[in-house]
């Protein structure tokens, strides 16, 4: 998993705690291009951090997973250059 730092936790913090929204309203929130942010989103949703939600199937609402929610609790981990970043996600998500 390769994220773009800062700006995919920014991403993540926007979502978490249950938050709905749009790439739109994140751009505004996080103050960064809202082009730059529809790019990032789809990456976020490939690696399983967010998801798209409804209420319509192209609403463009995401909403932060569980997995996201851990690597958003684990950021120093992955600043770390000597730790296995996505092995401390998938510890944490098997616990």
């Amino acid at each position: 998993m390769k994220l773009a730092v800062p700006t995919d936790f920014e991403v993540l913090q926007a979502l978490s705690g249950g938050k709905r929204n749009n790439a739109v309203n994140i751009s505004h929130v996080i103050d960064k291009n809202r082009a730059y942010i529809n790019t990032r989103l789809p990456i976020l949703a490939d690696y399983g951090l967010v998801e798209r939600v409804g209420p319509a199937p192209n609403s463009g609402l995401y909403e932060i997973t569980e997995k996201g929610q851990v690597v958003l609790e684990h950021r120093d981990a992955y600043e770390s250059d000597d730790v296995d970043f996505e092995a401390v996600v998938a510890d944490e998500l098997d616990e």
